[in-house]
C-alpha cells in the first residue's frame, strides 16, 4: 500500500500544501471546495502515473522514488497521466509506452475552479461524466454526500478500479459503466452535472437529465483546441444558458461507443505566404475564437486543417527565418478563414472567453459575443 510508505503527518502536510497552492493560483474559492481538497487524499486514487521522457511514457510508482519525491509530485498542482493506450501506469512495464494518453488525473486547481462553479450543496443529486481515477468523484461525495453522486465512464477497467478506490477511501457513490454522451437516465433528474472530458456541443441527454434551475459545468472544445469550461443553468423551457469560465481548459475528448475516430490525413506541400503562421493556433485565446469561425467538420492535425465535409485542406509551415507559408486544396481556402479570424480578434482587442455566452437546447446550440460598441455576433456550434 502507498500509505504504508508515508506517515500521517506527511500525508496531512501534502494535502495542506496542495490546498494552499490551489488557493494561491485560483480566484476566490468556496471554503467548502478548499475543505474538500484538504480532506480527500489524491494519492489514494493515483497509485502510479506516467512521466514523459523523450516521447516515451514511463510509469512512476511510490517505490520508485526516495525522500518523499513521489508524494510531492502527486500533490503538486499538475496533470498526472494515469493511462496510455488503455494501459494503466500501475500495471505497465518499466520500459514505458510511446502511445497516446487515454486517462489522467486533472490539474487540481482546474478541478477546484470547476467544482466552485458547480456550486454543489449537501443533498444535491450530482452526475459526473468521466470517472477516471475517481478522485473528482470523491471530492463530489465530500460536497454532496456519496449517496447523491453518480459517476459514469465508458471503460470497464476504469470503472472497476475507481469503484474499488472510492470504497477504500470510505465513499460509496453509484459508479456505472456507460456511454457518457447518454448520461445516466436511470438516475435523473440531477441538480448538478459535471464533465471531466471535452465536447463540441452539450449532449441533449445532459440537458434532458438536468433539473430546472440545475447547473451543467462542461469543457467545450473545437478541433483547434482553445478549450473553455461552460457553466450553464437549466431553464424552465428546457434550454440551458450561461457563460464560460475565465481560464483555458484542455481535456481529453468524450469518446462515444459509436463515434469513429477521424481518419489520419497526410500533409500536403506547397505555399503562399501568410502573416498568420501555425503558431497563432497555439494561443489559447485565439484558438477559442478561431474555432467558432470553422464548421464542426474541420479537424486539426498539427499544422494541417482538413474539412471532411468538402475535402478542403490547408497546411501551414513556419520557417526558421520567421516567415510562414500555407498550401491549400479542395473547395475552399481553410486558412483564409483563420487569417480573417485572426485580424478580427486583434482588432477586437483579443476578446476573453469569459465575455462569451453559450446557449443549448433542442433547437440548436450557439455561442454569442457582444462587443463594447454594442455590436454582437452569434455562432451556431
Amino acid at each position: 500500500m502507498t500509505t504504508a510508505l508515508y506517515d500521517d503527518k506527511q500525508l496531512l502536510r501534502a494535502r495542506i500544501g496542495l490546498a494552499s497552492e490551489i488557493e494561491r493560483g485560483s480566484t476566490v474559492l468556496s471554503s467548502r471546495v478548499v475543505e474538500a481538497f484538504l480532506n480527500v487524499p489524491r494519492h489514494s486514487f493515483v497509485h502510479a502515473f506516467y512521466r514523459e521522457d523523450d516521447g516515451v511514457h514511463r510509469p512512476w510508482r511510490a517505490t520508485d522514488a526516495a525522500d518523499g519525491a513521489w508524494l510531492r509530485e502527486v500533490y503538486a498542482d499538475r496533470v498526472l497521466v494515469t493511462e496510455v493506450d488503455g494501459v494503466r501506469a500501475e500495471v505497465a512495464g518499466s520500459e514505458g509506452r510511446s502511445g497516446v494518453a487515454t486517462s489522467s488525473s486533472t490539474l487540481p486547481s482546474l478541478m477546484a475552479d470547476m467544482l466552485d462553479a458547480l456550486d454543489v450543496r449537501p443533498g444535491d443529486r450530482v452526475l459526473e461524466i468521466g470517472t477516471g481515477t475517481g478522485y473528482n468523484a470523491a471530492l463530489l461525495c465530500h460536497l454532496a454526500g456519496a449517496a447523491n453522486v453518480t459517476t459514469v465512464d465508458r471503460t470497464e477497467q476504469l470503472v472497476v478500479t475507481a469503484r474499488t478506490r472510492l470504497n477504500e477511501a470510505g465513499f460509496e457513490p453509484t459508479v456505472v459503466r456507460a456511454d457518457g454522451s447518454e448520461g445516466c437516465p436511470g438516475g435523473a433528474p440531477f441538480d448538478r452535472i459535471i464533465a471531466t472530458c471535452s465536447v463540441r456541443r452539450i449532449p441533449q441527454a445532459w440537458l434532458d437529465q438536468c433539473a430546472p434551475g440545475g447547473l451543467i459545468v462542461a469543457p467545450m472544445e473545437s478541433a483547434l483546441g482553445g478549450g473553455a469550461v461552460a457553466r450553464l443553468t437549466k431553464l424552465p423551457d428546457g434550454r440551458a444558458a450561461g457563460r464560460f469560465l475565465h481560464r483555458p481548459a484542455s481535456f481529453m475528448p468524450l469518446r462515444s461507443d459509436d463515434e469513429p475516430s477521424p481518419p489520419a490525413r497526410e500533409p500536403r506541400a506547397g505555399g503562399r505566404t501568410t502573416k498568420a503562421g501555425a503558431r497563432v493556433l497555439d494561443d489559447y485565446g485565439f484558438s477559442f475564437w478561431a474555432g467558432l469561425h470553422l464548421t464542426p467538420t474541420v479537424v486539426r492535425n498539427g499544422g494541417t486543417l482538413h474539412d471532411s465535409a468538402d475535402g478542403s485542406t490547408a497546411r501551414v509551415q513556419d520557417h526558421p527565418d520567421g516567415s510562414s507559408t500555407v498550401a491549400v486544396s479542395g473547395a475552399r481556402d481553410l486558412w483564409q478563414a483563420i487569417e480573417d479570424a485572426y485580424w478580427t480578434w486583434l482588432e477586437g482587442n483579443r476578446p476573453r472567453r469569459e465575455w462569451f455566452t453559450v446557449e443549448a437546447g433542442p433547437e440548436g446550440q450557439s455561442v454569442g459575443y457582444s462587443a463594447p460598441d454594442g455590436s454582437s455576433i452569434r455562432w451556431q456550434i
